[in-house]
């Protein structure tokens, strides 16, 4: 690589369990492969006494090293220790969350020495090794991009991942959510763009869920409402197999595992494995030699099964659809297509009820689930650095909203708000705040 700078901007998916990359130059995006092909890369970073890994090789340590391997740090960042949702999950990831002050931070052993490290460094680390991916591939150092967020992040989320940013080395042009990313990616790729249509697009990743409706006519997106789960996603999915098959493991041996962090990595992976494989087929097998104390696994599942031990998450999925419609004021009859972005949509049962839900409709699956994002992502940071040429994005608009409501606190621990949410964004407002005797104005901007 030449120490010669790319004057464009690159599009980054930052995701809970995969992360991809896009460049958009002229009239063409491009996904870029990692060193392996991927097109998708694993968010884990690896510690051990004497390196650091990232992406796939972090993720092959995740057994071996699982105290030192971590992952779901999008799960962390932006978030405080004592958060409910942080609390949950601590007690099932194999590595250390320690305090510092009201901030969680993971501690690892890291050559030969006890490290702590925030989510934002952790986040951090990610995304120099997708800046890294890109720089090979263009041949030139890589200084501006964009980097998607979960529609329903709230403003400490999306500072914090800007910060990740900034610690990569990276000047992040704009933080944009993830179905906003991809209804770009689905409008431009549909070649429908001066069709006026409401787009529903239902994200449904490793870790987060998002669900957007959007006005989509002649080049300019209209995100109407939005709604989410900031915590729900394949890696729970995989977590209701891990907890079936750490039953059936104790019931065939009368030994316990969850004790055992290379023992329960060993199983979740074979867990992923399952579930990926029950999208195609109607039954799998997991077998793990010696999984624990000289004991060997072997057990069936079915896909009944599976959709029957996640059928409260599956079903959940539905609520943010419906609070969408009704902040939106459209009736379901009017969403005119329904797009599916994020891997665990490949899951027959979730494209069934969606389906369901619509009447029957037929689902839109034009665009891969696993790039949409980073594509429509990459699509806006060629805009912004002045990059794309393309007549087709040459006069998009995107308007996006602020999912929750931003305000000051009173006294009293009364909050009140000042851009409501819903609220289209970028916004300034102003309120005036009455503590007696001396009334002020109090500004809240939504830059995103």
């Amino acid at each position: 690589m030449s120490d010669e700078v790319y004057e464009g901007a690159i599009g980054i998916d930052l995701g809970t369990t995969y992360s991809c990359v896009a460049n958009y130059e002229g009239t063409n995006v491009e996904i870029i492969a990692n060193e392996q092909g991927s097109f998708t890369t694993p968010s884990f970073v690896s510690f051990t006494s004497e390196e650091r890994l990232i992406g796939e090789a972090a993720k092959n340590q995740a057994a071996m090293n699982p105290e030192n391997t971590v992952f779901d740090v999008k799960r962390l960042i932006g978030r405080r220790f004592d958060d409910e949702t942080v609390k949950k999950d601590i007690q099932s990831w194999p590595f250390k969350i320690v305090a510092q002050g009201d901030s969680p931070m993971v501690q690892v052993e890291y050559l030969g020495e006890t490290k702590q490290f925030s989510p934002q460094e952790i986040s951090a680390m990610v995304l120099v090794k997708m800046k890294e991916i890109a720089e090979t591939k263009l041949g030139k150092k890589v200084e501006k991009a964009v980097i998607t967020v979960p529609a329903y992040f709230n403003d400490n989320q999306r500072q914090a991942t800007k910060d990740a940013g900034a610690i990569a080395g990276l000047n992040v042009l704009r933080i944009i959510n993830e179905p906003t990313a991809a209804a770009i990616a689905y409008g431009l790729g549909s070649g429908k763009s001066e069709k006026e249509r409401n787009v529903l697009i239902y994200d449904l990743g490793g870790g987060t869920f998002d669900v957007s409706l959007l006005h989509i006519q002649g080049g300019v997106f209209t995100v109407k409402a939005t709604a989410g789960d900031t915590h729900l996603g394949g890696q729970d999915f995989d977590t209701n197999l891990l907890d079936h098959f750490k039953k059936e493991f104790t019931r065939k041996t009368k030994k316990d595992i969850s004790g055992d962090a290379r023992a329960l990595r060993r199983l979740r992976t074979a867990c992923e494995r399952a579930k990926r494989t029950l999208s195609n087929a109607t039954q799998t097998t997991v077998e793990i030699d010696s999984l624990f104390d000289g004991e060997d696994f072997n057990a069936n599942i079915t896909r009944a099964r599976f959709e029957d031990l996640n059928q409260k998450a599956f079903a959940g999925t539905l609520e943010p659809v419906g609070q969408v419609l009704k902040d939106a004021s459209i009736d379901k009859s009017k969403v005119d297509e329904i797009v599916l972005v994020g891997g665990s949509t490949r899951i027959p049962k979730i494209q069934k009820l969606l389906s369901d839900f619509f009447g029957g409709k037929k689902l839109e699956k034009s665009i891969n689930p696993d790039e949409a994002v980073a594509y429509g992502a990459a699509v806006q940071a060629g805009i912004l650095s002045g990059k794309a040429t393309s007549a087709e994005t040459a006069d998009l608009l995107l308007l996006d909203v602020v999912p929750l409501s931003l305000g000051v606190a009173m006294e009293g621990n009364i909050f009140a708000p000042v851009v409501p949410r819903g609220q289209t964004v970028p916004t300034a407002d102003q309120e005036e705040v009455s503590d007696s005797p001396s009334p002020f104005l109090k500004s809240v901007h939504a830059p995103w």
